[in-house]
C-alpha cells in the first residue's frame, strides 16, 4: 500500500493517471487548490473522469488532504473562524462526491491562547460541521504535527482528547507522518525507536484508529519542532525505522503516502519512483525458493 501526494493540475483523474504511471498503490490529493477560500462546485464531467479513471486505474485507495488554510482552533466569533469551518465542511461535501473515504487535517493552532483552549475549540469545530453533514462517511484523520508554532496534535494524547471529546468519534481516525514524529520528539532515530513509538501509539490511540501514514524522512533533528520533509534515506531517520513501519502488521493495508519533492532524482527517474523503490525493499516477506 504505497503511494504518492500527487497533483490533480488538469483534472483530478490525471492524478490517478500519474500513480499508475509509478504503479502506485494508492494517492493522495486535494481536492481543490489548497491555496484558496473561494472554490467552485466539482463540475459532473469531472466527478464521473475521475470514477472513470478510477475503473480504468483499479486504484481504489484514495486519501484526500485539506487545505492548510483551514485552523479549526480559531476563536469564537473570529472571521478565520466562519470562513475555516466552512471550507472545512466543503472539503468533506468533496470527498463525499468522490467517494473518497479519509480526509487529513491539521488540527489547528490556538495562536497563543493556550492548547486546552484550542484542543476545546476543535472539537467544537468538528461537532459543528457533524451536525451540518449528518450520515456522510468520509473519516476525518487527524494528523499528527510537528508542533511547529503553536500548531496542536503534536502528541498523540491530544489527538486522542479530540477524539474522546467529539460527539461522533467514529467520524474520526489518525494519520501518522513520520517526518512530523521525529520533528516533534518521538524517537524515530533507530529501529528499537520506531519500535517504541508504534507501541506508544497502540497504547494511546490504538493502530487500528491509524488509517494513512505519510513516509517522509526529515530534514531537521528529532524535537526540533519543524516540518520539513525529506527523501527517503536522505534525512534524520535511519532505514531501520522506516521498515518498521512498513512491516507492522496493523499498518500493512493502511496507505502509506509520500509527501516529498516531485523534482528528478539524480539517476533523472522521479523522486517518487525512488522513494518507492527505497520502500518497498525494505518489506519482508517469504524467501524465494531457489
Amino acid at each position: 500500500m504505497f503511494g504518492s501526494h500527487l497533483s490533480i493540475a488538469g483534472g483530478m483523474h490525471n492524478a490517478l493517471i500519474e500513480a499508475q504511471k509509478l504503479d502506485m498503490d494508492c494517492v493522495q490529493v486535494f481536492t481543490k487548490n489548497q491555496r484558496q477560500w473561494q472554490v467552485k462546485p466539482l463540475p459532473k464531467d469531472e466527478i464521473d473522469a475521475w470514477f472513470a479513471q478510477q475503473k480504468e486505474t483499479g486504484i481504489a485507495d484514495v486519501v484526500s488532504h485539506d487545505s492548510y488554510l483551514i485552523n479549526l482552533a480559531s476563536p469564537p466569533g473570529a472571521e478565520n473562524r466562519k470562513k475555516s469551518i466552512a471550507l472545512f465542511r466543503e472539503e468533506i461535501e468533496r470527498c463525499e462526491s468522490l467517494k473518497i473515504p479519509y480526509l487529513v487535517t491539521h488540527p489547528g493552532s490556538h495562536l497563543g491562547e493556550g492548547e486546552d483552549v484550542g484542543l476545546s475549540r476543535i472539537v467544537a469545530a468538528l461537532d459543528e460541521v457533524h451536525a451540518a453533514l449528518k450520515g456522510y462517511k468520509t473519516i476525518t484523520l487527524l494528523e499528527i504535527t510537528a508542533g511547529q508554532g503553536t500548531n496542536l496534535g503534536y502528541r498523540f494524547e491530544q489527538l486522542q482528547h479530540i477524539i474522546d471529546g467529539v460527539k461522533e468519534p467514529e467520524r474520526l481516525a489518525v494519520c501518522l507522518d513520520t517526518a512530523h514524529l521525529i520533528a516533534a520528539g518521538y524517537d524515530l532515530t533507530s529501529g528499537a525507536g520506531a519500535k517504541a513509538v508504534l507501541q506508544e501509539c497502540d497504547a494511546v490511540v490504538g493502530l487500528d484508529a491509524v488509517r494513512c501514514v505519510h513516509m517522509n524522512d526529515s530534514k531537521v533533528a528529532r524535537g526540533t519542532r519543524v516540518d520539513r520533509h525529506e527523501h527517503i534515506g536522505k534525512g534524520f531517520i535511519p532505514l531501520e525505522a522506516f521498515g518498521v513501519f512498513v512491516n507492522n502488521a496493523k499498518l500493512k493495508k493502511v496507505p502509506k503516502i509520500l509527501e516529498t519533492a516531485k523534482e528528478d532524482g539524480p539517476d533523472g527517474r522521479p523522486w517518487d519512483a525512488i522513494n518507492l523503490e527505497v520502500l518497498r525493499g525494505l518489506v519482508r516477506g517469504p524467501k524465494k525458493k531457489k
